[in-house]
C-alpha cells in the first residue's frame, strides 16, 4: 500500500512527512523489546522487573464494591462533561484533610480530570501560546512540555541532581528567562528521583511567579506517598491559589491505575480555563467511576496501608543494591528508587556508555529490568512495585535472587 497520499499531510509536530521512517525507538519501547528478547533467550527463567511504574495490587475492595453498584445504576448513565458536584466535593474535603488546604470552593477551584496525564496534555492549550517559554525539571514526566512544543512553545530544563538535593536550582535561572516564562512545571515527590519539595522550596517558587507573571503546575501524582512524614501539597503554601493549579491522581495513592480519574485544584480562573479546553476535549469520566473514587477519597488510611509497604520494600531494595556496590539511599516519597548507573561490568571488561546501555546488560545477562535516565547524569530507575505475593517473606526472596544476580554480573561504578 502506498502511505505517500496520507504521508505528506501528516503534522510537522509528528515529523511530517518523515512520521514512522525513522529508526530511533522510545526507551520504554526498547526495554519492551530487550524483555522479550531476554525471555526467549533464556527460557523457564524469571523475570525480575524493577521497570514497573504502576501499583501492582487493585484498589481496595470498599471501592471496587462502590463502582460494580454504582455502575449498575441508571441515573450514572451518559455524560458527566466537567464531572459531578459530589466528586469535587468529596475532592476538596479530601484535600483539607490530608494536606491541610484551606477550604477550596469545589465549584470553582477544583474540576476532575481523567487522569493526571490528560490534564498535563490538555493544560498546555490554556497556558501556552507560540514563542511562550515553559520551564520544567528535567528527569521527570515529559508530556507537558510535549503539548508545549506541539502549540508552538518552547522548554527550558532545569537538571536534578543529587548535590541539590534534587531540586531545581532556581537562582541559575537569569531574571530575564522566568520574566519570558509562561509556565513552571514541577513534580514531587518527583518522578523518577523520589524526592521531595520543602515549603521553603514552594514558597520561593510562588515568590517568583509573583514578581515574574508565570503559573505554576504542580503534577501530584505521587504527593500522597510520602515516608518521611506528613504528606505537603503546594496549594497548602500562602498564595499558592493566586499563581497555580495542582494536578491530583487517585492512581499511585489509590491503586487506581487504569481507572483514569483525578482532579485539577487551586486557582479558580486556572481551573476555569482548563475545563474550556476539557469541554472541548472529553466528556468527562463515568459517573459511577467517580462515586468509586469518593470511597477512595473518603478513606486516606488506604494510602497509609500501600505507604507502609512500599517504605519497607524499599528499604529492603536500597540495602539489596548498597550490598552491590550501588550508592542507594532512601528515598523521601514516591515508588521509585533512582541511582547512579554502573559504568562497567565484568570488572571492567565492559564498559558502559550511558545508563541506558546498563539497562539494556541487566536485561540481557541477569533479566532484571530497570528504567535507563540520562538526562542529568547516568541513572537508573527501579521501582518497588515489583510482582511479590505473599508479603514481607515473598519481597526477600525477590531481593536475595536480585543480590544473587547483580553480584554474578562485576558490576564496576563510578566514584562519588
Amino acid at each position: 500500500m502506498n502511505d505517500e497520499h496520507v504521508r505528506r499531510r501528516i503534522a510537522q509536530r509528528l515529523g511530517g512527512e518523515r512520521f514512522g521512517l525513522g529508526t530511533t525507538l522510545y526507551k520504554f519501547e526498547k526495554i519492551k523489546r530487550a524483555k522479550r528478547e531476554a525471555l526467549a533467550a533464556q527460557p523457564g527463567r524469571e523475570l525480575i522487573d524493577l521497570g514497573v511504574g504502576e501499583p501492582d495490587e487493585m484498589a481496595d475492595r470498599r471501592v471496587r464494591e462502590t463502582l460494580a453498584r454504582e455502575a449498575d445504576r441508571p441515573e450514572n448513565r451518559g455524560y458527566t462533561d466537567n464531572g459531578i458536584a459530589e466528586f469535587r466535593a468529596a475532592a476538596a474535603a479530601y484535600m483539607a484533610r490530608v494536606y491541610g488546604v484551606p477550604a477550596l470552593d469545589p465549584e470553582r477551584e477544583l474540576i476532575h480530570c481523567i487522569g493526571a496525564k490528560s490534564a498535563l496534555s490538555l493544560l498546555p492549550a490554556a497556558l501556552v501560546d507560540p514563542g511562550d517559554l515553559v520551564v520544567m525539571t528535567t528527569p521527570g514526566y515529559p508530556v507537558f512540555g510535549t503539548h508545549a512544543r506541539w502549540y508552538g512553545g518552547e522548554v527550558l530544563e532545569l537538571p536534578l541532581r543529587p548535590e541539590s538535593r534534587f531540586l531545581p536550582d532556581l537562582d541559575a535561572v537569569p531574571a530575564e528567562t522566568w520574566a519570558r516564562a509562561a509556565a513552571v512545571v514541577v513534580n514531587y515527590p518527583n518522578n523518577p528521583t523520589g524526592a521531595v519539595a520543602s515549603a521553603e522550596f514552594f514558597g520561593r517558587l510562588i515568590a517568583l511567579a509573583r514578581r515574574h507573571g508565570f503559573v505554576i503546575v504542580h503534577d501530584a501524582a505521587y504527593a500522597a506517598l510520602r515516608f518521611d512524614g506528613a504528606p505537603l501539597s503546594f496549594l497548602a503554601l500562602p498564595g499558592a491559589r493566586e499563581v497555580g493549579v495542582e494536578v491530583q491522581s487517585l492512581s499511585k495513592a489509590f491503586n487506581m491505575t487504569g481507572w483514569r480519574i483525578g482532579f485539577v485544584a487551586g486557582n479558580a480562573l486556572l481551573v476555569s480555563a482548563f475545563g474550556s479546553v476539557k469541554d472541548n476535549s472529553d466528556s468527562g469520566q463515568f459517573a459511577a467511576i467517580q462515586k468509586a473514587a469518593m470511597t477512595a477519597l473518603a478513606h486516606p488510611e488506604f494510602t497509609g496501608e500501600i505507604c507502609a509497604k512500599y517504605a519497607r520494600r524499599m528499604e529492603g531494595l536500597v540495602a539489596t543494591l548498597r550490598r552491590c556496590g550501588f550508592r542507594a539511599h532512601m528515598p523521601a516519597g514516591g515508588f521509585f528508587l533512582y541511582v547512579p548507573s554502573p559504568i562497567a561490568a565484568r570488572g571492567g571488561e565492559v564498559a558502559f556508555d550511558s545508563a541506558e546501555s546498563a539497562a539494556q546488560h541487566l536485561i540481557r545477562e541477569a533479566l532484571v529490568s530497570t528504567v535507563p535516565w540520562d538526562d542529568a547524569g547516568a541513572f537508573l530507575r527501579l521501582s518497588v512495585t515489583f510482582e511479590a505475593a505473599g508479603g514481607a517473606a515473598a519481597e526477600q526472596k525477590v531481593f536475595a535472587e536480585l543480590e544473587r544476580r547483580l553480584l554474578g554480573l562485576g558490576l564496576v561504578f563510578g566514584e562519588g
